[in-house]
């Protein structure tokens, strides 16, 4: 009876820890941020030293790789059998054990932390009991730069134009749209091409030809799906009319006209005033060596007429 009793004890085990309310988060967390991977028992007081808590990776293909992400063990870090990868990386909130919060603080995250983890916490009785579990996905994202886009200075109507848009830094991949705003239609890229770098980003350069009108307005606009993130940017050819160009022509030309003719009557006054300063000055200076040789003379006459 013994053998039968103990096989239905497992089988009962095994029901039980099916049928625990399995929690599953999805959390978004940017590149190099902090993320907290949330597994809350909602029960105070909890004796420490009779709890199991094992913080693991759900997938099962990467298990082998890598078995425990975080332990706790009666109230103290048991990380003897952690994987190297999160070495260092992770912290449980000491303060809030207790009162069945064994949330997981796991630091500056990357593109290789994007898993489904797993909260198993077990009660230390004759045979360990899951009490709670809980999963939670981790998705990394990283928003894009604002997007730049080139067009063409002038062209004629009816001409193929080029516009190039591009963006980077940011993760995962991103959407890029290409609008004619006259009519918000989408246009269709004639390349789009997304480079991955070292660091886990991508950069995004789109390039789109069109025939141009007499007023283009073209939106580029860069789409981060998991931040829910829309950038873009604007191209706007007002169409010009010939009437108030003409006009703006005429009073710009007149202005300029106006402008040169001023200065050259200011350079005529200034030559003017300066010659006549310089005339009175010569007749002035005339004048005083005529008086001066009158002098002169008549001194000398009288010398002339003095008796010996």
């Amino acid at each position: 009876m013994e053998p039968r009793g103990y096989g239905f004890l497992l089988l009962l085990l095994h029901i039980l820890k099916v049928v625990i309310a399995l929690e599953e988060k999805n959390i978004i967390s940017k590149l190099g941020d902090n993320a907290i991977l949330s597994c809350i028992y909602n029960k105070k007081n909890l004796q420490l030293k009779n709890l199991r808590v094992y913080w693991q990776i759900a997938d099962d293909s990467y298990q082998e790789k890598c078995l425990v992400v975080h332990a706790l063990i009666s109230g103290q870090d048991d990380n003897r059998s952690q994987c190297i990868h999160f070495k260092n990386r992770t912290q449980l909130f000491q303060d809030r054990l207790e009162n069945g919060d064994f949330s997981l603080l796991l630091l500056n995250v990357s593109q290789s932390d994007e898993h489904t983890y797993k909260c198993v916490v077990q009660e230390k009785t004759e045979l360990p009991r899951v009490i709670h579990q809980a999963e939670v996905v981790l998705s990394l994202a990283a928003s894009y730069s604002q997007p730049i886009l080139s067009g063409p200075i002038r062209n004629s109507t009816g001409e193929e134009v080029t516009f190039n848009c591009r963006s980077g830094n940011g993760y995962p991949k991103p959407n890029v749209y290409w609008i004619n705003k006259v009519n918000n239609s989408r246009l269709s890229p004639s390349k789009t091409e997304i480079i991955l770098h070292s660091d886990g980003t991508f950069s995004v350069f789109s390039t789109l030809k069109v025939k141009a009108t007499s007023n283009m307005q073209i939106e580029c606009s860069i789409e981060n799906e998991m931040l829910q993130e829309n950038l873009s940017a604007n191209y706007t050819q007002q169409k010009k009319t010939s009437g108030s160009g003409t006009e703006s022509d005429k009073q710009l030309e007149k202005k300029g006209r106006g402008a040169q003719a001023a200065g050259i009557v200011g350079i005529v006054f200034v030559i003017g005033v300066l010659t006549g300063l310089i005339c009175w000055l010569w007749r002035r200076r005339s004048s005083n060596l005529v008086s001066y040789r009158d002098v002169q003379l008549r001194e000398d006459q009288g010398g002339l007429n003095s008796p010996a």
